[in-house]
């Protein structure tokens, strides 16, 4: 019988613990749902802000890259007057790549969904678009 009595306290320290660890895990879950939540929303906005970022690059050059002749001879006389931005030089390749940096992150054609495979594949479009800028930037220094 004295065992019994002595039993509660023996065991006090485990049944703390094993209390302890079971509130901790359902905290922590909680609170990793919420905090991953936050973290989810915050690296998607850093990802979209750079997607806009170059989107709007891209425009600015591709509207800066000269007009093809207009029919007839007239020239573009209303864009030389409102634009401020001197045109680019004129080259193929860089308005090639101009057009490929906008295509890459194009907002209407960027993936919104949380899948892997979206993920991935917005990652990837923006990592191209990104070594496009690069091209480019060189290209105008």
């Amino acid at each position: 019988m004295s065992s019994d009595l002595f039993d509660d306290v023996f065991t006090l320290e485990d049944r703390f613990y094993t209390e302890g660890y079971n509130q901790g895990v359902q905290d922590g879950a909680r609170a990793g749902r919420i905090e991953g939540r936050s973290f989810g929303m915050e690296k998607g906005f850093e990802k979209f802000l750079e997607s806009g970022r170059i989107a709007s690059k891209s425009l600015v050059w591709a509207n800066r890259l000269p007009k093809n002749p207009q029919p007839g001879g007239a020239s573009d006389e209303k864009c030389s007057e409102a634009c401020t931005l001197p045109p680019l030089p004129k080259n193929p390749r860089l308005e090639k790549n101009i057009k490929l940096a906008y295509a890459l992150v194009e907002p209407d054609t960027l993936s919104t969904e949380n899948s892997d495979e979206a993920v991935q594949d917005f990652d990837d479009r923006v990592k191209r678009a990104q070594g496009k800028v690069k091209i480019i930037e060189k290209m105008l220094s």
